[in-house]
């Protein structure tokens, strides 16, 4: 006689948001990346950081959960927002089984500026995170990886940067993501030799020096693949 076992197959669903952003660097002063952490105030993990992120409700789609998660807890509305990578390890969460849809995104200084930053919202230095809940390390780590690849074959750089910006701006957020210093000719010649930039006619204005000429993208700013084509 075979004996039936009823196994529970409910799974949750969450959508969580990796946010960068360039910062100073609290020891070095030098541009680098920062993410925005939130404080769990309830078990699992209470007390633990964590990135932005909630359960998917039943009348909202993944990138509109991932928005409104982000405003409602942090209070960023970013441009970027791009879905990275389903994350559904069977012991990620200690209470139950848990799908998180994560996205990433990326804001400019000007939208950090209006950022919630208190008690329970702070941001970090990416390559120094404290102990995350659940996998968000794994998360995180996976993020920077996607982003420092990315960033040499496409032109998503323009999510750190205004609609118009310097040559020297564009080397700087390379530079800043990437975690290493570049010659700005080399930087210059191949920027100029990828077809992605075309110079706007006009220069940066208040310099004392010879002002430098502003660029922007060929086809403004990229956006996303939509998520059906993934």
């Amino acid at each position: 006689m075979t004996i039936g076992m009823q196994v529970d197959q409910r799974v949750s669903l969450a959508v969580s948001t990796v946010i960068f952003a360039l910062r100073p660097h609290p020891s070095t002063g030098l541009m680098t990346l920062w993410l925005p952490l939130v404080r769990r105030i309830r078990e699992p993990y209470e007390g633990q950081w964590a990135l932005p992120g909630g359960p998917l409700e039943a009348n909202e789609d993944l990138a509109a959960s991932a928005r409104h998660t982000l405003e409602r807890t942090t209070g960023l509305t970013p441009n970027y927002l791009e879905q990275l990578y389903a994350f559904g390890s069977l012991d990620r969460s200690p209470d139950d089984r848990v799908v998180s849809i994560v996205y990433w995104a990326l804001v400019q200084p000007d939208e950090v500026a209006r950022a919630v930053d208190g008690e329970n919202v702070e941001w970090f230095v990416a390559d120094e995170l404290p102990p995350l809940a659940f996998d968000h390390s794994e998360i995180v780590t996976y993020a920077l990886a996607r982003l420092r690849a990315k960033i040499t074959y496409t032109p998503i750089a323009y999510g750190f940067l205004p609609p118009e910006f310097t040559l020297a701006e564009l080397r700087a957020v390379h530079e800043a993501v990437l975690r290493t210093s570049l010659d700005p000719a080399n930087f210059r010649r191949q920027a100029l030799a990828s077809d992605t930039l075309v110079a706007t006619g006009t220069y940066l204005q208040g310099t004392s020096f010879r002002p430098p000429a502003l660029f922007r993208f060929t086809a403004g700013a990229p956006t996303p693949l939509p998520e059906e084509r993934r």
